[in-house]
């Protein structure tokens, strides 16, 4: 692990990066790279919109999910997801950012109008 140097935060699927110190949280590191997590609570674990996903590989690269974190998030810790509000950057770090809902949505709808389908939007 590097200690007190920059560390680089990847962001996928887009492959942004930001390079922060250690200690930072992944939310306030995606800001940094120009990456939207969206967030209702102001990083304060409250809103639970701000879910990203960690390879195995990659969870020992953030600071260990808190009680909160743990209460919040029970059996999906155990896939990887995490509040990005909650884990910080100890070391060098890829992070899957989930698409929006709402864009998801949107773009299986223009995807289907493409191929020429008919889909529910909802």
């Amino acid at each position: 692990m590097k200690l007190q140097q920059g560390l680089t935060v990847v962001f996928e699927p887009t492959g942004r990066k930001a390079v922060v110190p250690q200690g930072v949280s992944l939310l306030e590191a995606a800001r940094k790279a120009g990456v939207t997590i969206t967030t209702r609570c102001g990083g304060k674990a409250g809103c639970l919109m701000c879910k990203v996903k960690l390879s195995a590989a990659d969870a020992a690269a953030v600071r260990p999910p808190g009680d909160i974190e743990r209460r919040k998030l029970g059996s999906a810790l155990d896939e990887g997801v995490r509040l990005a509000c909650q884990a910080a950057v100890w070391d060098d770090v890829n992070v899957q950012v989930p698409e929006d809902p709402l864009k998801a949505a949107v773009r299986r709808k223009l995807e289907a109008a493409r191929r020429g389908e008919e889909e529910e939007l909802w």
